[in-house]
């Protein structure tokens, strides 16, 4: 029966294992081998470094035809210039996507496509996950109220949320606008003698100050990708 499986899988085998339809999200596949299977239809969306398929290594041949690379590559950075790099890319390519959002207005802002978060809530969970990850853990602030955690994480009892809270576009985008200003200062100053030190991330336990740099850019990566995507329908209803 099919299931959700989650946690340490390393060196997992799968051995006849029928996973057609199968949905793999936030997984760490380094090192994975995959041989006397049939990849029929499959759409991957990832992080490419040193893909081999069928003994041809086809790692330059996608990364040179991925919009998205190598601003997919940078936001794995491990040191102060490359996260400061990032940073910088992430607010570049932001940009574009809320200039987007404020020329559709208020109404199309609030509008959700296929279920998805709004405009405004992806706004609102940008700034969660950024006080989640860093403003909480690392600077020793509070939650705004108006911040949305992800739908599986609604019933945790973070303080200070309000989820009767509805903010306007320019409300939210003010809020995330002053929270992006703070990580950007942060970086400015970081010393990666920092990195390896643990802080208390709720919900998740201790976590080091990298990885919490690195999720907050994972965060912004994949939500402008999800952002962008539901744009251009709601432009087309224009």
């Amino acid at each position: 029966m099919p299931g959700e499986f989650e946690g340490d899988l390393t060196e997992a085998v799968f051995w006849g294992a029928d996973m057609s339809g199968a949905r793999f999200r936030d997984v760490n596949l380094t090192g994975a081998r995959i041989s006397h299977a049939f990849v029929v239809d499959v759409d991957i969306d990832a992080f490419v470094d040193r893909l081999v398929v069928n003994g041809v290594d086809v790692t330059e041949y996608v990364n040179e035809r991925d919009q998205w690379y190598p601003v997919r590559a940078m936001i794995r950075a491990s040191d102060p210039d490359g996260l400061r790099d990032a940073w910088a890319a992430l607010e570049e390519v932001w940009a574009p996507t809320i200039a987007r959002a404020q020329a559709l207005g208020e109404e199309k802002a609030q509008e959700s496509v296929n279920e998805e978060f709004s405009f405004v809530q992806t706004v609102q969970h940008l700034v969660f996950a950024m006080e989640k990850w860093f403003n909480v853990p690392n600077l020793g602030e509070s939650f705004h109220a108006m911040g949305l955690p992800n739908t599986g994480s609604l019933d945790f009892p973070w303080p200070g949320l309000d989820y009767s809270v509805k903010p306007s576009l320019a409300e939210a985008l003010a809020v995330r606008a002053d929270r992006a200003a703070k990580f950007r200062a942060y970086l400015a100053g970081v010393d990666a003698a920092d990195f390896p030190r643990e802080v208390e991330v709720l919900e998740n336990g201790k976590v080091t100050v990298l990885d919490c740099l690195q999720t907050v850019m994972e965060e912004e990566f994949w939500h402008n990708r999800y952002a962008r995507r539901d744009l251009a329908v709601l432009e087309q209803t224009m």
